[in-house]
């Protein structure tokens, strides 16, 4: 079971390109490293808004780490959770390091800006399999 000391994703739960992404890390993580809430929920209001941050903002991936101090954003945040899966996705982390980080979190926008023209959007946040429950906060009982 998921605490706090493990890395806490921050995604856009209407998003189609977002929610994919989460169900690749649900698949690709079977030690149940990462957890998971959407930037619509209370939860993810709490957590950006000492830094300065909006959570409407919902063009912007997060990664919260150390309970919270540490926040690690768009093209370095996917980074981060492909090199936390280990394996083939590490080697892929580690080559995307190779682009700068300026050319990255372009590409991360231009994306961002057209994912739900591409990949669709939902009306509200889904809600995770029962199985998974547990990895979500900000999500009612949690």
């Amino acid at each position: 079971m998921p605490t706090p000391a493990n890395p806490l994703l921050l995604y856009d739960g209407i998003c189609g390109l977002c929610n994919r992404l989460v169900r690749f890390v649900l698949i690709h993580d079977p030690q149940a490293h990462f957890r998971f809430a959407s930037l619509q929920s209370a939860y993810a209001a709490r957590i950006l808004k000492p830094h300065g941050l909006d959570p409407q903002d919902l063009n912007t991936l997060y990664v919260v780490q150390e309970d919270g101090e540490r926040l690690t954003v768009r093209s370095d945040a996917l980074i981060f959770v492909l090199y936390e899966l280990g394996g083939l996705w590490r080697a892929v982390s580690v080559a995307l390091r190779i682009f700068p980080k300026p050319l990255r979190d372009w590409g991360y926008n231009v994306v961002a800006r057209h994912r739900y023209h591409i990949f669709g959007q939902y009306e509200t946040c889904l809600l995770p399999e029962k199985k998974y429950q547990d990895r979500f906060l900000g999500i009612p009982d949690h």
